[in-house]
């Protein structure tokens, strides 16, 4: 099977782990780097090319799809999508799960509890939005923020309206959530690989800091999930369309809540908490679609000789 992953950088643990567990189990594997690719738009013409040769026979592609590129790498995600290229993570379900508002939205119209969420646009309506929310503390998030970043805890309600106001004044997107203070900073990281989680850890967070995320200090150990926990991992997967994801889960007195599922969900920190190959367990995913796949039209063609 040839398989492309499109990593913007090949050095990355992630990319090179997929890169040495595919090739050991026999796969020809590729890195693209999504910037690096361009296409040709046409009736009845479906192309791509990438450093000057055109892209053609690829059986799978894992997309390792950064923030900062987005727009540009679900458009290469689409056009490999067009071409026949089987992809767990289509480009539809990318950018829903890349738009922390739109992916909450999703999750909540398929019965999915997670922390009580609001969001407004005008300055007038500020105090009214608050209150839809209820007492601080409150989490304020950038809506398209990764690793922790743009995540600011306002423990009073001058301090939300204050970072609502500068959030505002930059122009950017954000929304505002309860803060689950039983969680005590910590929550469960469910990496869902077709429809099974096949690993999970606990993220603890550094003394003084709420968010639980290893980029910001925090620790990570193996999870031992209840039967609750996993249905809701798959559960919000599935309801995006993830086949892989990294479904975060926060432990409240009311069960267990949705935090974020990520479309691009690391792999270093996984592995070394759990011990498990979760590597493995996505190429292995890959080989019951895209290979099955990949055989039939191979032997369509012998049959046509």
């Amino acid at each position: 099977m040839k398989i492309a992953i499109l990593s913007r950088n090949a050095r990355l643990y992630s990319t090179q782990r997929l890169v040495d567990v595919a090739r050991e189990r026999g796969h020809v594997v590729r890195v693209l780097d999504p910037l690096r690719c361009y296409v040709r738009i046409a009736p009845g013409e479906v192309k791509i090319r990438y450093k000057g040769k055109t892209l053609h026979d690829i059986d799978a592609a894992i997309p390792r799809i950064g923030t900062s590129s987005t727009f540009y790498g679900t458009a290469v995600l689409r056009q490999l999508e067009m071409m026949g290229v089987y992809t767990p993570n289509s480009s539809d379900a990318v950018l829903r799960a890349r738009d922390k508002l739109r992916c909450l939205q999703i999750l909540a119209a398929k019965g999915l509890d997670m922390p009580v969420t609001v969001f407004g646009d005008n300055p007038d309506d500020t105090t009214d939005v608050l209150d839809m929310l209820g007492e601080p503390p409150h989490v304020i998030k950038l809506n398209e923020g990764s690793q922790g970043t743009g995540v600011v805890l306002a423990e009073k309600r001058s301090a939300s309206q204050s970072v609502v106001e500068a959030f505002r004044g930059l122009y950017a997107n954000f929304l505002v959530q309860e803060f689950i203070a039983e969680a005590k900073g910590s929550d469960l990281r469910c990496f869902v690989v077709g429809g099974h989680v096949v690993a999970a850890m606990q993220r603890d967070a550094v003394p003084g800091e709420f968010r639980a995320n290893l980029h910001r200090g925090g620790t990570a150990v193996a999870a031992k999930l209840t039967a609750d926990e996993q249905h809701i991992a798959v559960n919000a997967a599935q309801a995006l369309g993830l086949g892989i994801a990294g479904v975060d889960l926060l432990r409240s007195n009311r069960g267990p809540l949705v935090l974020e599922v990520n479309a691009s969900p690391g792999l270093e920190g996984i592995e070394a908490a759990t011990g498990v190959n979760v590597s493995e367990h996505i190429i292995k995913h890959l080989e019951r679609h895209a290979g099955r796949a990949a055989k039939r039209s191979k032997e369509s063609g012998n049959r046509a000789k």
